[in-house]
């Protein structure tokens, strides 16, 4: 079924790897397209395997660059760039980087919202990566036959774990604090954490961390190794992953937060 939608927008799918797909497209716009297209069907649909659990969702990540190709497959850097946004995005979403951002039209570029610079697994250097609003505008798509009519919705949420201490934030949710203060939203009691150390919100459409500390927050995206380090800066949170006030997480005893950004359909 994917394919097939994949294929209305010249992308070749170029094998089946396990539970996901990997294509090729010869325009960065196509892609991009065809992906929204995808993930709103699933939405719509509800897909439930067996029809029974959770329906199916998506992670997506796209990359632009060059490919070697061998007897129909594929590989390079792209390709391996591409794989790990895949990895790095949480359910139901689109990341990109910049190279495709360059490369697809203005009206395209909407849809786009910066997550700033992350590390991607196997890269020594940043990418600039982007997370695709797919849903933008489905509120006009109304009409008034009825709410019926209306495909659903995801609503976001963020869950906090510090030892046996758990937090939720909502999407436009009241800002949370982090930090060593008896009256922040979630208390660490560390030296190398700061009475304010960081700060929570929904922001624009996503989760953003903003450290506001001393020594510095260190910030684990999925399964990446290297950290982004803010030093009163910020970042937009993807997925899940491990936060660390005030030194990273190799250091004795850190205090470590993990994270999860968790959606339903409403």
């Amino acid at each position: 079924m994917l394919s097939e939608i994949f294929g209305q927008h010249q992308g070749r799918v170029v094998k089946v790897l396990g539970d996901g797909l990997f294509v090729v497209f010869q325009h960065e716009g196509a892609a991009l397209a065809a992906c929204m297209q995808v993930q709103n069907h699933l939405l719509e649909k509800q897909i439930r395997p067996g029809d029974s659990g959770a329906p199916v969702e998506l992670q997506i990540g796209i990359d632009s660059g060059e490919v070697v190709e061998i007897e129909g497959d594929c590989f390079g850097d792209t390709v391996n760039s591409a794989a790990r946004l895949a990895d790095l995005a949480g359910a139901s979403q689109i990341l990109t980087t910049d190279n495709v951002w360059k490369a697809i039209f203005p009206v395209q570029r909407a849809a786009l919202r910066s997550m700033g610079p992350m590390y991607l697994r196997g890269k020594t250097e940043s990418s600039h990566v982007y997370r695709v609003e797919w849903q933008a505008g489905r509120d006009g798509e109304a009409t008034m036959i009825g709410r019926s009519t209306i495909p659903p919705r995801r609503e976001e949420s963020l869950e906090l774990s510090h030892g046996d201490k758990r937090l939720q934030l909502k999407a436009k949710g009241d800002r949370m604090s982090l930090g060593r203060a008896a009256d922040a939203a979630l208390h660490v009691n560390d030296p190398r954490v700061s009475r304010l150390h960081a700060t929570l919100e929904w922001r624009g459409g996503q989760f953003v961390l903003t450290d506001a500390s001393s020594f510095g927050t260190w910030v684990y995206l999925g399964n990446q190794d290297e950290a982004v380090v803010l030093r009163r800066t910020e970042c937009t949170l993807v997925g899940s992953g491990q936060i660390v006030l005030g030194c990273a997480r190799e250091d004795e005893d850190a205090p470590l937060i993990t994270f999860s950004i968790k959606s339903q359909v409403t």
